[in-house]
């Protein structure tokens, strides 16, 4: 088992025609991510090949989850444009939007978060890494030559000190890793890794990377305290 994302998860990627889609989308491909379906305003009907394999280009979200069943999107939108994105995924029915924009308005993020939970679908991010489980696919930008597959559960609010965790304990590995990213308002949080990794049962214990600023860390030891047997 993983958290949210396995080797069945169908996957979405906004702004897959730019620079940083085209080269994040190579690298998930080679992981093994089920990549089935790019959306880039304006240029339905085209089509980009990864590792030989042509994968087809949206107008929207609900086009391209129509067409291919997708259950999980992954944002590399600039930031401008990232809320009617997120906005676009959340409207489609994917059960999992992650962004890894930087620098979005707290208030885009505001009320594209509110969006999500009125829906009932998972975000994780902006401005993270994603998320990772080694073996079976990778969504972001998580370098996939450090992830090993074995028995923890990662959540990190730095996106730096994930990949540096994952280079530390790669001997061992990992179930999943999260990077839920820093900003003011986040959609995932510690809490919503630490319950899912307590019901996971390939997860045997956790890392919590927490980053200064805000009490994040303070009520996920309070959670911890009162729900997490795990070490």
């Amino acid at each position: 088992m993983a958290i949210w994302l396995d080797h069945t998860s169908k996957v979405i990627v906004q702004g897959m025609t730019g620079s940083e889609g085209r080269k994040h989308t190579q690298r998930m491909v080679m992981f093994g991510t089920r990549i089935v379906a790019g959306v880039t305003p304006g240029k339905g009907g085209q089509s980009l090949t990864f590792e030989e394999d042509p994968i087809p280009i949206y107008n929207t979200v609900r086009e391209a989850r129509h067409a291919t069943g997708a259950t999980v999107s992954v944002i590399f939108v600039p930031a401008a444009y990232t809320k009617a994105a997120v906005l676009d995924a959340i409207d489609s029915g994917v059960e999992l939007v992650v962004c890894i924009t930087e620098g979005v308005p707290v208030k885009d993020t505001a009320e594209f978060f509110a969006a999500a939970q009125a829906k009932g679908v998972r975000l994780i991010g902006p401005n993270c890494p994603g998320i990772i489980s080694p073996g079976r696919s990778n969504v972001g930008i998580i370098p996939p030559n450090i992830a090993r597959t074995g028995h923890i559960g990662l959540v990190s609010k730095s996106g730096t000190l994930t990949y540096q965790m994952m280079y530390e304990l790669g001997d061992l590995g990992f179930s999943t890793a999260v990077g839920i990213g820093g900003d003011p308002i986040i959609g995932t949080t510690h809490i919503d890794c630490l319950q899912a990794f307590e019901e996971d049962d390939e997860t045997d214990c956790m890392v919590m990377i927490g980053e200064i600023g805000g009490d994040a860390e303070e009520r996920a030891a309070a959670y911890i305290a009162e729900h997490v047997s795990k070490p």
